[in-house]
């Protein structure tokens, strides 16, 4: 597993693919905490990071996709994964190298907006007057949904062998467990407390939860067992081979 990780962290920093991912989640991110005069924390009365936590789910809807579509679809179109499948690696390897790798890069793009944290620390009257914990919370709320949404693009990109196509499916994906679940529970034939069930099984529910700054066993569990379904399924979808 070690192996296949180096080689994909290799891949992603030998090419423009981890440079242009790093640059473009930066970019948006400085855009939207400084420029954007609607979200722009030099705009605000209080001290908050509310703004990146609010605006990161959709970056990552689009971001990580854009990183996982050639994980697997590219070893499919190339011939390659049979090769991959002769080295001494079980399968669940193989995927855990890729998923690994993946987050990791995702993140290592988070972690230079602990820079908007300091600036916010900084900009505090008085100075630190901000609530600490809950932007810890929403951190750690932000490298699992991050976790999870990786997953599903893994799972996506081993089912093609189009990494255009593996991109559409993971990102169709990401929206339909990030906020199709919240849309779904609004549904009038949803009632009682059906529609909290409802939104119980999106991500957008435990992700809001988190970022409170309150960590929630039924939060981590969650968070835990959406990205090992995804896992195993793709695992699954690389059996098909020997089917």
């Amino acid at each position: 597993m070690l192996t296949i990780f180096k080689k994909e962290i290799n891949t992603f920093f030998s090419s423009l693919i981890g440079y242009i991912v790093v640059g473009v989640f930066l970019a948006i991110m400085g855009l939207v905490m400084f420029v954007f005069p609607d979200t722009s924390l030099l705009n605000f009365n209080y001290a908050t990071l509310d703004q990146l936590f609010d605006i990161a789910p959709m970056v990552f809807a689009f971001l990580i996709p854009a990183v996982t579509m050639r994980s697997f679809a590219e070893e499919n179109q190339t011939g390659t994964i049979e090769l991959l499948a002769t080295r001494p690696l079980t399968d669940l390897q193989i995927v855990l190298g890729k998923y690994f790798a993946s987050l990791a890069l995702v993140v290592f793009a988070l972690l230079p907006t602990l820079l908007y944290y300091l600036t916010v620390y900084q900009l505090g009257n008085p100075k630190g007057n901000l609530d600490s914990g809950a932007i810890m919370g929403s951190y750690i709320g932000l490298i699992f949904l991050a976790g999870a949404f990786t997953a599903i693009g893994v799972f996506a990109s081993s089912l093609t062998n189009n990494q255009i196509v593996g991109f559409i499916l993971a990102t169709f994906l990401c929206f339909i467990f990030h906020w199709g679940f919240l849309f779904f529970s609004r549904l009038p034939v949803f009632v009682g407390r059906v529609d909290d069930v409802v939104q119980m099984i999106g991500i957008d529910y435990h992700y809001t939860s988190i970022s409170r700054g309150v960590i929630d066993t039924r939060d981590v569990i969650y968070f835990i067992s959406l990205t090992a379904i995804f896992v195993a399924m793709t695992v699954t979808s690389l059996e098909r081979r020997k089917w």
